[in-house]
């Protein structure tokens, strides 16, 4: 059993610990708010432009001219291409460790080559650690990254695929369902296949007269690698606000812990000290009475 003394000494350092997670969890909750709106204001813009695009995918009979756009072409996959994007920072629960999964699952089932760009150090460090292939590092884009952080990122990964060094590429990052949950997802990303409109949207465009210039099929062509950027963009943003909800979380689950452990430790304290004080009576009264005999 432990001594007074030692027990004295926990009681202080759960208390320290306790007094920092909480800390942590109030820097968090203040950020949280900020991310979480941020990336919920970005949702409409990206349905408003895959509604555009959609749009444009109806009224365009694209036929040979599908294939004139790099970033629409489909041929033989030989190598797929990764974009993870992961916090830079630990103390988030388990959302680093479930990122990291969901892309070691995703790669290992690919029957090609895999290359990987990392975006946050804590996927960085893990796929060095497993020797893959990581061609490119993006990391320190802050906690409230801006559209021109991120058009560098989107740039190099339209290169690569334009450019024939991958020919499939796919997105893993953590969509922010809410607070509580914090969804890690892989999709693809290039080749793009425009979003097709549904009966309501369709509906909606016909009502809706628009004019495009100089024309709807150059239109169509220079709006696809902004809708690259827009996934991009939004998949960080998403990432930002699931690391601050996933740390606010995880630190507040660590407060109430340590003051749990904080209170039982006092609970065995207390009886271990009511111990030493029993005991020093019952040798007091002993020796007293030891005197008189």
């Amino acid at each position: 059993m432990a001594t007074i003394r030692q027990l004295r000494r926990r009681i202080t350092s759960v208390r320290n610990t306790a007094k920092i997670t909480n800390a942590l969890q109030l820097v968090a909750a203040s950020k949280m708010r900020r991310a979480q709106d941020r990336a919920v204001q970005a949702r409409p813009y990206a349905e408003k432009i895959q509604f555009v695009l959609s749009g444009l995918a109806s009224a365009t009979d694209r036929g040979e001219e599908a294939a004139v756009h790099p970033l629409l072409v489909e041929r033989p996959v030989e190598t797929v291409g990764l974009l993870h994007v992961t916090p830079d920072r630990g103390l988030c629960g388990a959302l680093n460790a479930n990122l990291n999964r969901s892309a070691t699952i995703f790669m290992t089932e690919q029957p090609n080559a895999a290359q990987l760009v990392a975006v946050g150090k804590k996927g960085r460090d893990f796929f060095l650690r497993a020797r893959a292939n990581v061609v490119a590092e993006f990391t320190e884009l802050g906690d409230y990254p801006s559209e021109l952080d991120t058009s560098t990122i989107s740039k190099l990964i339209m290169d690569d695929f334009t450019e024939g060094n991958v020919d499939r590429v796919y997105l893993s990052y953590a969509e922010f369902v809410n607070t509580a949950v914090q969804r890690p997802i892989v999709k693809q990303l290039l080749p793009i296949a425009p979003p097709r409109m549904t009966d309501e949207e369709e509906a909606e465009a016909y009502r809706q007269e628009y004019l495009f210039e100089p024309s709807p099929t150059d239109v169509f062509d220079r709006l696809l690698p902004r809708y690259v950027d827009m996934l991009v963009y939004e998949a960080i943003l998403e990432s930002v606000a699931s690391e601050q909800s996933a740390r606010m979380v995880a630190m507040k689950n660590a407060t109430d812990n340590a003051s749990d452990m904080e209170k039982e430790l006092t609970l065995t304290y207390n009886k271990a000290r009511q111990e030493q004080i029993t005991t020093e009576l019952l040798d007091i009264v002993g020796g007293a009475a030891a005197l008189e005999e």
